[in-house]
């Protein structure tokens, strides 16, 4: 069954064509709408390095985000649906999963495979950066080619679940937080590099070794790397903190002490730090930032992460898994069970009593107010004599 066209019956001839088929794609050259200013990630396998893998406040706003997603209890139409969508595949946590692809890339790709009678049997989420979208003449989706390696594979546009991020200059391509976090990334990972500089070599601002020319002249240059190595060995790195320097005659050591403005790299690191949470949606008092760190800060927060990234993820996401589904689970529905949701029980307990007080809705409004069903009738009852009884 081919989803495309499922979508589309009757109004294929209506779409317009694609403003832009980027060319650049079937080349193999991807833009993530990185910035090529100075020494920042290009690509997204760069990105990845040096902003996740090597970032410990990028890596824990994602964390925070896709494995809170990956904890709350889902609720489903379809009790087959949901089980596929809660299994492990491969060790691979689906939601949890597509998650972080959706915060890092921007873009997910779940892959329905089929069992022997043509039902889903498995969901399984591919890598995005190895994927590439196959698009028609006017530019519509129509196939994508997933290639690992030398090995490329091209899968039926009805075989797999596409959930992006929204790209404003980009037709298929969605756009990751990474992409936009790559420069607090980049003064993050550089002041963090500068402190352990900085404690290499004993802690405190280096200094100059000042050579005052008498009748010798200036120094050779067998002198000069003589010297130089006899630094290197003897003076510099945390190990040699406080060492006596013996100096020959005509040399003087001039140390060089830095500005409070130069020194301000503790205050830089910690504007990077936040600006990193603000771009995946985390308040900085859950990654521990210094500030705002109390207990009721810290609870609103947590409530906030829920409302604001977490809880409109999750239905982004359980909405196109529920729609690319849909052909084979008739009138599917995946939503998250707010009430089972820890961070969220004071807001819940809240709109209870609002609700409850409310006394012109009747019960069946009271129960829809707070997202329950309608209350089922109770089953019929035969007793021996062949009357009904409810």
């Amino acid at each position: 069954m081919n989803i495309f066209g499922w979508k589309s019956t009757g109004r294929g001839l209506l779409r317009p064509a694609k403003t832009r088929v980027q060319q650049d794609r079937l080349s193999g050259i991807r833009s993530y709408g990185v910035p090529s200013l100075g020494d920042w990630p290009r690509n997204y396998e760069a990105q990845m390095r040096e902003g996740y893998l090597s970032n410990a406040i990028a890596q824990r706003a994602v964390r925070l985000i896709a494995e809170g997603l990956a904890s709350a209890p889902l609720t489903s139409t379809d009790a087959q649906a949901l089980r596929l969508v809660q299994a492990t595949s491969a060790g691979q946590a689906l939601i949890e999963t597509v998650a972080t692809h959706l915060l890092l890339h921007g873009n997910a790709y779940i892959e329905i495979l089929s069992g022997m009678d043509g039902r889903p049997a498995e969901l399984f989420a591919l890598r995005p950066e190895r994927m590439t979208i196959e698009a028609d003449v006017r530019g519509w989706p129509v196939a994508y080619v997933y290639k690992a390696g030398d090995v490329a594979s091209r899968l039926p546009a009805d075989s797999v679940i596409h959930i992006r991020s929204i790209h404003p200059l980009d037709d298929h391509y969605g756009l990751g937080c990474l992409g936009a976090a790559s420069g607090a990334v980049a003064t993050h990972n550089a002041a963090t590099r500068w402190n352990k500089a900085l404690l290499d070599n004993a802690a405190r601002p280096s200094g100059a070794l000042v050579y005052e020319m008498g009748e010798s002249g200036t120094l050779s240059g067998e002198q000069y790397t003589r010297l130089k190595e006899e630094l290197a060995a003897s003076f510099q790195g945390a190990g040699n903190a406080g060492r006596p320097m013996l100096l020959e005659g005509g040399l003087k050591w001039q140390a060089m002490a830095l500005t409070p403005a130069e020194m301000d790299f503790a205050g830089l690191k910690e504007a990077a730090a936040r600006e990193i949470s603000l771009a995946f949606g985390v308040p900085p008092v859950l990654l521990g930032l210094p500030g705002d760190a109390t207990y009721a800060n810290y609870r609103e927060a947590n409530r906030a992460l829920w409302n604001q990234s977490i809880i409109p993820l999750a239905r982004k996401m359980l909405a196109a898994i529920g729609e690319g589904l849909a052909p084979y689970f008739a009138g599917l529905q995946l939503d998250i069970d707010l009430d089972a949701i820890p961070a969220l029980a004071e807001d819940r307990e809240r709109l209870w009593a609002q609700v409850g007080a409310a006394d012109f809705l009747t019960a069946e409004e009271k129960r829809a107010a707070v997202g329950l069903g309608p209350v089922e009738p109770a089953p019929e009852i035969s007793n021996e004599t062949g009357v009904t009884e409810f």
